[in-house]
């Protein structure tokens, strides 16, 4: 047998018998493997899950008849279609608004659907779903909202007859989707009320024993001839109509997914620096082993080798433990879920990319592992004679090294000047933030490889700031200080890893800040209050006399503001020839500091001085502290701009001061006004909506805008959610680093604490001592971490245009520093509990 395989061998069988040094040091490749292959079957369970509840068509659906060369279905096409042999239900889809008859404002979405079968997207909860003529079923929120119980009647007009229709609801639904004013019926009886014969789509469910092909080919020709003139409707499968109408939303998943790939790359990264330091570790506490095997005959290319192999044995360990424990909760939860009432899908089997994985981090172990095996490989066969089987950590960086750091920062801050000297202007057209995003990873990149490059020349003046609280703690802070500062190299590898996760997540907290901010200013616009309430379209146009009196001795109300809004505005010289304009005063809302002005000051906003939305204002060509003037008929107003914005309230074209619209001949009366729930809930918005219509008397047309702000605050709050928990991977993968550099430190320097054992440290100051050292390398991640994070967060949100405003949430980035070193210094604590047990003696009697 040769020398090398022996070799090889050797080390294989060495690192075989030590499985628990093998899973510290594949630790995190395998939570890498673990969110790699996790996200795999993430995508696949989220795009299924989406399929099957965003797509309008059924499941059951075999085939679908659609519009085609701009041809609609038509009710012909549906009895055609129910005519056909081997069909075994077809049905109709179509949708119509009504509104009720002396409520202007106020109505129904009267959608079709079968109500049972397989074809059904509605359940019955309450009654009986509609079987007769002029009965309808609505969704629960419906009930509440419009006061509309089983056995209940509303009139309405359906614009097919000068006389109102009369229908009774017979059930109560549940619905996905439910806006507060949906109701359904059958095909026959809403084509009825629609007063014509058009379709959105027929749906066809075949029989069990039916030929597919033959009820195909005898559906194309009963289409013949159905549709109008110039076409007929197309024929497709059920699953080509559900993947058309879920391409959509498909391709957002895989938009979110890509971002989300870039997050999990970022969380390999993090495990191959991780990685790294604990080979280097691991290796730096065998360095007798390797002498010893220089001076038996082992080469250092033949030591390099098994070394790699051993890294690859880890590599492959992790990835096959990763992907099974993906495996197991990516097959495990859907299974959870579903015993909890909730319909998700199962993934697919998606073997190659196991196998990829696999194969990935394997490819991982080994980059982590060649630089280590360098420097290990180089041991001389003289070390054998030394009496500690490690060698003493390299504390500065050599010339090559600094060169790349020296570089590294220089083409950062080039480049990050680059960006901030092209950021864009208020209101530029034309931009494209991609570059200026792209330029800003590049920049990022670079940094932090200055950062790894130059780490530990940077811990000890990091640490002379970081950790002179410490040192004023006693002599177990001066010796936590001592040790991380001993090592720098060890301290720079880990805390890189650290700040890495830092600066991401503090990234996306400055992000979500800045983005939850410009939402704010945007729904401020479009719901200034929870409850708004305008004159009915059929009226005078006014509130009634004295409704705003009533509305203000509610004690459910609160901040009523209310309002005249006149059409038919225009800006003298013919740029704007009609707008709305409002008088509403903007400070008494509740919602005035969440406003912000594209160009200029909202607090400008008075008596000669106007604010425009801001497309109105490029039409005219005046931007604000220029003079305008408004006509209306044959009055005509000279007034100043004070601000733009792009979103403005109740849908005005230009807000102005009370006393301006008085001299566009406006009458005194208001014709809209807002208000605020003095509690927020379902329940209190279903009262105040009641309220309002009872003391409106049919009058007024009331909009709830609470429920617009929810879905808005909710995407956000589910997109920042997802962000910081991908983002908080490498911060997991950041944690199990620290704790495994810990834990092999501490069986590193197993003689140093027997020593301080030995002249009179207690247990618990040991266990103290090398868990604030744990600590501090979260510390020091998290300062430097948050020291990058700052200026590139500034320039990310600068540079994405669009007049968004830079937030930096000083608390929640105090408390990531904070939390940061707790959880590290959680994760030392078990090596640290371990080698406080350990007796001085013992100790002592080690060769390390």
């Amino acid at each position: 047998m040769s020398r090398r395989s022996t070799l090889l061998r050797t080390q294989l069988g060495d690192a075989a018998r030590r499985p628990a040094r093998l899973l510290l040091m594949g630790l995190a490749m395998v939570i890498a493997a673990f969110v790699a292959f996790g996200t795999v079957l993430a995508e696949e369970i989220t795009e299924r899950t989406v399929l099957g509840r965003l797509s309008g068509t059924p499941a059951a659906a075999d085939l679908v008849i659609g519009p085609g060369d701009g041809e609609q279905a038509t009710t012909r096409a549906l009895a055609a279609a129910r005519q056909v042999p081997g069909v075994a239900e077809a049905v109709g889809r179509t949708d119509v608004y009504v509104e009720f008859d002396g409520q202007p404002g106020t109505g129904l979405s009267l959608l079709a659907d079968p109500g049972t079968g397989p074809l059904a997207t509605v359940r019955v909860v309450t009654g009986g779903y509609p079987d007769a003529p002029g009965e309808i079923a609505v969704s629960k929120r419906t009930v509440d909202r419009l006061d509309l119980p089983v056995g209940a009647t509303v009139r309405i007009s359906t614009g097919v007859s000068e006389r109102p229709v009369t229908l009774t609801v017979s059930g109560v639904l549940e619905v996905p989707d439910d806006t507060g004013e949906l109701a359904y019926t059958s095909d026959r009886e809403l084509s009825r009320l629609a007063g014509h014969d058009g379709l959105t789509q027929v749906e066809v469910r075949l029989a069990p024993d039916a030929d597919p092909d033959a009820v195909r080919t005898a559906l194309d020709r009963a289409l013949a001839g159905t549709g109008y003139e110039g076409g007929t409707p197309v024929l497709s499968s059920g699953e080509e109509a559900r993947l058309t109408e879920a391409e959509a939303v498909s391709e957002r998943v895989h938009e979110l997914f890509a971002v989300i790939a870039m997050f999990v790359a970022t969380a390999v990264v993090a495990a191959t620096l991780v990685a790294t330091s604990t080979f280097r570790i691991v290796f730096a506490q065998r360095m007798r082993q390797f002498a010893l095997l220089r001076a038996v005959g082992a080469d250092r290319s033949h030591l390099f080798r098994a070394l790699v192999a051993e890294g690859a044995l880890t590599g492959l360990v992790a990835g096959t433990g990763g992907v099974l424990a993906a495996a197991g909760l990516g097959y495990g939860l859907p299974l959870l879920l579903r015993g909890l009432g909730r319909e998700v899908a199962f993934p697919g089997r998606p073997v190659g990319a196991a196998v990829a994985v696999v194969l990935g981090t394997v490819l991982v172990a080994v980059l982590a592992v060649t630089a280590p095996a360098v420097s290990a490989a180089r041991v001389a066969p003289l070390e054998a004679l030394r009496t500690a089987s490690t060698t003493a950590a390299q504390r500065g960086v050599n010339r090559p090294r600094a060169v790349v750091g020296i570089l590294g920062v220089v083409g950062a801050a080039l480049v990050f000047l680059t960006v901030v000297r092209q950021l864009p202007g208020t209101g530029q057209d034309g931009y494209d933030p991609l570059r200026q995003l792209l330029l800003i990873v590049a920049s990022g990149t670079l940094a932090y490889a200055a950062l790894v490059a130059l780490g530990p020349v940077l811990v000890r003046p990091l640490l002379a700031t970081v950790g002179w609280p410490l040192r004023r703690l006693g002599p177990v802070g001066r010796l936590a200080v001592g040790g991380v500062g001993g090592a720098p190299r060890r301290a720079a590898a880990v805390s890189v890893v650290v700040a890495l996760g830092v600066t991401l997540i503090a990234g996306a907290l400055v992000g979500s800040a800045s983005l939850t901010a410009l939402s704010k200013r945007e729904l401020a616009g479009m719901a200034p209050g929870d409850l708004h309430v305008a004159a009915a379209r059929d009226g005078d146009g006014f509130l009634p006399d004295g409704f705003v009196e009533r509305v203000r001795a509610e004690k459910k109300l609160t901040t009523v503001v209310p309002y005249r809004g006149v059409p038919g505005v225009a800006v003298a010289g013919g740029q704007v020839e009609s707008m709305l304009a409002v008088d509403l005063d903007l400070h008494q809302l509740s919602t005035w500091e969440d406003f912000g002005a594209v160009d200029g000051s909202l607090t400008d906003l008075g008596p000669g001085r106007v604010v425009l939305l801001s497309h109105y204002a490029e039409a005219a060509g005046v931007r604000p502290g220029e003079t305008l003037t408004l006509t209306l008929g044959a009055r005509t107003v000279e007034l100043r701009l004070a601000a733009t914005l792009d979103n403005t309230p109740v849908d005005a074209g230009v807000l102005l001061d009370a006393a301006d619209l008085d001299r566009l001949g406006v009458p005194a009366k208001p014709t809209g006004l807002l208000a605020d729930l003095v509690t927020d809930g379902e329940d209190a918005r279903t009262s105040a909506l009641k309220t309002l219509r009872t003391l409106g008397g049919g009058a007024v047309a009331v909009q709830v805008l609470a429920d617009a702000r929810d879905d808005v605050d909710g995407d956000l709050r589910e997109v920042f959610g997802v962000m910081l928990a991908l983002l908080g991977l490498t911060v997991v993968v950041s944690v199990v680093g620290v704790g495994t550099t810990t834990a092999l430190s501490v069986v590193e320097r197993t003689r140093e604490s027997g020593l301080l054992r030995a002249v009179g440290m207690s247990r618990h100051r040991l266990r103290a001592m090398l868990t604030v050292e744990a600590g501090l390398y979260g510390l020091l991640g998290a300062v430097t971490g948050l020291l990058l994070a700052l200026p590139y967060s500034w320039l990310t949100v600068a540079a994405l245009g669009g007049n968004v405003p830079v937030e930096f949430p000083a608390g929640r980035l105090a408390l990531v520093v904070v939390v940061l070193a707790a959880a590290t210094a959680l994760a030392g604590l078990l090596p640290a509990r371990r080698a406080a047990r350990v007796s001085p003696v013992a100790a002592l009697a080690t060769d390390g």
